[in-house]
């Protein structure tokens, strides 16, 4: 196991983009708040769940690492704990496995999740918009009842119109004309 290095420079392995470098920083400065070290694997765990931005797997996001980043005990428990302070967003596949997302942004996406290919997509920006209204509505009438460290999980999960339309195509037998 490759233990922890601790480092005060949440940009260790190469630049990114602006915004991303932004997110990090301000990721950093969670973790700095709530009394956790700013380590090596911390900081790369970080970086692919913002420069990649949609939600991910436990393994998905261990082999999206440098191998010598860390083991991918080191990234559940990190996952845990970003959870645990609101860093990251959980949801689920419709099979149970954990997906992780950052929850650093206001405006976050939901998506919709491909039963067959396990592909996500954003929803449209629209939707988006309605959706997060509404759930913020709820959440503010949550607080005002008096309920504490509200949160939740929202995903949708359909067949994609492609997989379908494949489906009734390769269905579809041609019947021969009476007579012939």
């Amino acid at each position: 196991m490759i233990s922890s290095t601790q480092t005060n420079h949440p940009l260790i392995n190469g630049q990114i983009a602006p915004e991303a470098q932004k997110r990090v920083e301000f990721a950093c400065d969670r973790l700095r708040e709530a009394g956790l070290r700013i380590t090596q694997p911390r900081i790369s765990i970080l970086r692919t769940l913002i420069v990649r931005d949609v939600p991910m797997s436990i393994e998905q996001i261990h082999d999206e690492l440098n191998s010598r980043s860390c083991d991918l005990v080191t990234v559940y428990r990190c996952l845990a704990a970003f959870e645990e302070i609101g860093l990251v967003r959980r949801s689920f596949l419709h099979n149970g496995t954990s997906l992780y997302k950052m929850g650093d942004r206001q405006d976050s996406a939901y998506h919709i999740i491909d039963k067959e290919s396990r592909g996500i997509r954003e929803l449209d920006a629209a939707t988006n918009a309605r959706l997060a209204a509404v759930i913020k509505t709820v959440e503010e009438t949550l607080r005002a009842e008096g309920y504490e460290n509200v949160s939740h999980v929202l995903e949708f999960y359909a067949k994609a119109p492609a997989a379908i339309a494949a489906e009734r195509s390769a269905v579809q037998v041609k019947v021969p004309a009476a007579g012939l």
